[in-house]
């Protein structure tokens, strides 16, 4: 069978992939055998490192008051990055040329500058001029570089999926007589949602994983910053780093999982019912029956 997109691989071929296949599993087979001889000749691999992970201190102290640190940087990013990303992207669609350009200055600087950076001096003004405590100081600049930067993206996610709808949505929005609010509103961004979810949905994955940014420079007590003092205080560098990898690859895999059931939710509500009629629903809807009496119009019977 031949898709639009490529050929369909040929004997040739398939022998072809299924031999990259099986060295490809060979070669990381051997890595991953490296690794674990390399790990046990250092001795990384005895008991008495990985042994604290099995006691309640190890996370009540260190690892769930920063996984709980984390969760919350990034939940309160999200919810004020999504609208306002929203905000941006549609503004940058305005008829209005100062509306339009405002956006577009605001999205271009902030996407612009790495977001450490956007941390770094929001930690400074902060620290500079307002209130803020010192012990606040570290999340209200990570929530701040966070949504600044990723505010930024998700406006050029919302811009795009709206424009990669067809224009015959719009024209026929504009034939009724709908309102250009109206018209995203109520046509355009229900149905962007699907295109622009995948985006979406990475760029929240990328807000979770740079929480630990703010903890590598600014002392924010995030997840990675807890591994630290819980590493100085077992001494198992190399097992806190893999425990933190894997508890951020389950974070980010329940969010790439309740994207795609809410993708396939949103597909599903799309369709049509499906209902089938019999011969007796098709009489009760045809026109010329109404009150059974031929020659009937909407307005009743000639």
């Amino acid at each position: 069978m031949t898709s639009v997109l490529y050929d369909a691989p040929g004997p040739r071929a398939k022998r072809r992939n299924v031999i990259f296949s099986v060295v490809s599993v060979v070669v990381l087979a051997l890595l991953l055998w490296w690794v674990y001889l390399t790990m046990d000749d250092k001795g990384q691999l005895e008991w008495a490192l990985w042994k604290p992970f099995t006691e309640p201190e190890a996370w009540t102290t260190y690892l769930l008051p920063g996984l709980v640190d984390t969760l919350k940087a990034a939940g309160l990013a999200m919810v004020m990055a999504l609208p306002l990303g929203a905000v941006l992207g549609i503004a940058r669609m305005s008829d209005h040329r100062w509306v339009r350009a405002s956006a577009g200055t605001v999205v271009e600087f902030f996407r612009a500058i790495p977001v450490l950076l956007l941390m770094l001096f929001a930690n400074e003004f902060f620290a500079r001029s307002t209130d803020v405590s010192t012990s606040d100081r570290p999340m209200y600049a990570v929530i701040t570089g966070l949504v600044l930067y990723n505010a930024s993206v998700l406006a050029e996610v919302v811009r795009a999926g709206i424009l990669a709808l067809p224009k015959g949505q719009t024209e026929a929005a504009q034939a009724i007589g709908l309102r250009k609010g109206q018209t995203m509103s109520t046509i355009l961004l229900p149905q962007a949602v699907t295109v622009m979810l995948p985006a979406i949905v990475t760029q929240l994955v990328v807000i979770v994983k740079d929480t630990a940014l703010g903890g590598v420079m600014l002392g924010f007590t995030e997840l990675l910053n807890a591994r630290g003092t819980l590493a100085a205080n077992y001494a198992n560098v190399v097992q806190s780093f893999i425990v933190v990898a894997i508890i951020f690859i389950a974070l980010n895999f329940l969010i790439t999982s309740f994207a795609s059931w809410l993708e396939a939710r949103l597909r599903r509500s799309k369709r049509s019912t499906g209902a089938v009629l019999g011969p007796d629903d098709i009489d009760d809807l045809n026109a010329a029956e109404v009150g059974g009496t031929y020659g009937t119009g909407a307005g009743g019977t000639i």
